[in-house]
């Protein structure tokens, strides 16, 4: 109160800057005065010990993610904390169910102890949905009991996103008693509308991030969703999402990157990416920003964080423009981000894979060759088709036809060596030779294996084994490449550069194998998943995601 009088000086003073307010969306010719890592002060002639001219340049908060899976990024949290703090992101929502299916709820402990120091804060909802359904075999189930003592601990904001929304929507006791658990809970709802898309919120659910269309938007917006438009790496939503913000303003709309991978943050970036795009489809850069900082602050009922005002944390940006959105300068708590530390990894997070060997015929898929379900493949969203096509045969043998774009598809359990093996057939993936497989699959995180060949098939399984997790490419007999992933099979312990040196090179070897997708591993990660339509495939069979059954393969 003294610095903001006027009477003692700040530690900082950013001068000479246009400053964002996000109350009024509007840009300030302002100094901005700092003590004790916060904001104090906005106005003409404060005095600092430290001044920092931001003449001809914008001053805007800090960046937040509002929903997201650091996991994805498949980089350790402290080279995960590096690449975002470059771009801009000063905190992030993280829902760490990916490592709370492989691990249990120690895995969800670990990172929260993991990211305490980092200059990127880390918030954390309690995942709600390990399993995702019934129909998927993670390490263990997260409790009642386990999700009220993650509640209990700070940076724990609320109930993670309700994935299994046909539970909720039934009214069935177990996802009632979780929605129960807090007043704060983020929602799962690929596609839902109408009387369900009511019953939902009438459970107390107060987000949604799958939103693909703007008409499914509107209508969650219009039933008082905060609506989290999503940019990720296999679900590229946000330009079609952006007329709910130019139609009706950015009230109730935050960005979020949900699952985005290191050639993503590399190439285009983070939340500064969506801030870009955004502007270059017409959103006014006062709201982008606004919909990039405080909304999301706000939706998740953050404190203080989220805007250059009196009494908010001194997290900001310094951009030359409001065209590309790449900072010149990030400061966190009033000060420019320093070198990290690295984050020591205890050796049970690095010991995650328990899967029985495999062969070939682990692979073999027998039938009477009536037609048969297949997955179709969508680039560039996480839904799914279903087709019914005419399996190729081999004697009793229903097996891959490349020519016809039909693949095989597996998934492995890999926590409990129990070899149970899920099989079947996806299209529009475009494979011609060999095999590829990761223990990235969500939700449960077992093996996923495409192929068209079942011996190269059993080679990534068995070699995804070997080296802890991560994702295996195989062709004619041998290992062509791989990504080692060891902590718990879904994060590497190398820096940025190199793991996106090794996915580019791995994705385009799969092209030059006939793969068609676009980032082929996200998008092939979440065909094990259950909980998003149509058609998907986990160790347990296929899953009739609307009808929420499992189904055979063969139909009728």
């Amino acid at each position: 109160m003294a610095v903001a009088r006027g009477d003692e000086p700040a530690d900082l003073v950013v001068k000479g800057g246009r400053l964002l307010s996000v109350f009024t969306r509007e840009w300030l010719e302002a100094d901005l005065a700092v003590a004790d890592g916060h904001v104090v002060a906005v106005g003409p002639g404060y005095q600092g010990r430290e001044t920092l001219d931001a003449s001809n340049c914008w001053v805007a908060p800090g960046l937040i993610d509002a929903h997201m899976h650091i996991e994805s990024s498949k980089l350790m949290v402290d080279e995960f904390a590096r690449a975002v703090l470059a771009q801009g992101t000063t905190a992030v929502v993280a829902d760490p169910h990916e490592l709370a299916n492989v691990l249990g709820v120690a895995g969800v402990h670990w990172l929260l102890a993991a990211t305490a120091e980092l200059p990127l804060e880390v918030f954390v909802m309690a995942s709600s949905c390990v399993p995702a359904s019934p129909f998927e075999s993670p390490r263990e189930p997260l409790t009642l009991d386990q999700m009220a003592e993650l509640l209990g601990r700070d940076r724990v904001l609320g109930v993670a996103e309700m994935m299994n929304f046909p539970g909720v929507i039934a009214g069935e006791g177990g996802e009632l008693a979780k929605v129960a658990l807090a007043a704060h809970i983020d929602g799962h709802a690929p596609g839902l509308r109408g009387r369900d898309l009511n019953a939902y919120l009438a459970a107390g659910i107060g987000t949604d991030h799958e939103a693909t269309t703007y008409e499914e938007a509107l209508e969650k917006r219009r039933l008082g969703m905060g609506v989290l438009l999503r940019e990720a790496s296999g679900a590229r939503n946000l330009v079609d999402l952006l007329p709910l913000v130019k139609l009706h303003g950015p009230d109730h709309c935050c960005f979020c990157t949900d699952d985005r991978e290191p050639n993503f943050i590399v190439e285009e970036g983070h939340i500064n990416q969506m801030v870009r795009v955004a502007v270059a489809e017409g959103v006014r850069p006062e709201d982008a920003l606004t919909m990039g900082s405080y909304n999301a602050a706000v939706q998740h009922g953050i404190a203080r964080l989220g805007a250059l005002a009196p009494g908010y944390q001194a997290d900001l940006l310094i951009l030359d423009d409001l065209v590309d959105f790449r900072p010149r300068l990030v400061l966190k708590r009033g000060r420019p981000v320093g070198a990290i530390p690295p984050v020591p990894v205890p050796a049970w997070v690095r010991s995650s894979m328990n899967a029985a060997p495999v062969t070939a015929a682990s692979f073999r898929i027998t039938g009477s060759g009536r037609l048969v379900r297949v997955i179709r493949v969508i680039p560039n969203q996480l839904l799914t088709g279903e087709e019914q096509v005419e399996p190729a045969t081999h004697g009793e043998e229903l097996v891959a036809d490349p020519a016809r774009d039909l693949v095989k598809i597996a998934v492995v359990e890999r926590h409990h060596a129990s070899g149970r093996v899920g099989k079947g057939f996806a299209t529009a993936v475009g494979l011609k030779r060999g095999a590829f497989a990761s223990t990235v699959a969500h939700d449960a995180h077992n093996i996923i294996v495409l192929g068209v060949d079942d011996a190269d098939m059993a080679l990534c399984a068995n070699r995804l084994g070997e080296i802890g997790g991560g994702i295996v490419i195989a062709s004619g007999g041998s290992i062509r490449a791989e990504l080692p992933l060891p902590i718990a099979g879904l994060m590497s312990d190398l820096p940025l550069a190199e793991v996106h040196r090794r996915l580019t090179a791995m994705e385009r070897m799969l092209l030059d194998m006939g793969v068609t997708l676009p980032s082929p591993f996200m998008a092939v990660s979440f065909l094990a998943l259950s909980v998003i339509p149509d058609l998907k495939l986990t160790d347990q069979g296929l899953v009739d995601v609307p009808n929420f059954r499992l189904v055979p393969l063969e139909v009728g």
